[in-house]
């Protein structure tokens, strides 16, 4: 099983992307995405310290949402 958390591209420097989430910074290699469009404001899915997936801001929203019902149930 692999975990992917989606994360908002703040900076791009080649293939580093600088990413929050959550207010959490964190960079994130680009290598595995060459050839995709990414500008920063775009939401990618970043697996150990990979970007591995652009995301829709839908989509994002929900995994935010699981992710924080996980980790505060009784909120």
């Amino acid at each position: 099983m692999c975990l992917a958390v989606p994360m908002r591209i703040t900076a791009i420097d080649g293939y580093t992307a600088t990413c929050e989430a959550g207010g959490v910074l964190r960079d994130a290699n680009l290598f595995m995405m060459q050839g995709e469009d990414l500008a920063v404001g775009d939401i990618v899915l970043i697996h150990v310290g990979y970007a591995i997936k652009k995301v829709s801001e839908e989509e994002a929203r929900l995994s935010w949402e699981t992710f924080g019902t996980l980790l505060h149930p009784d909120a």
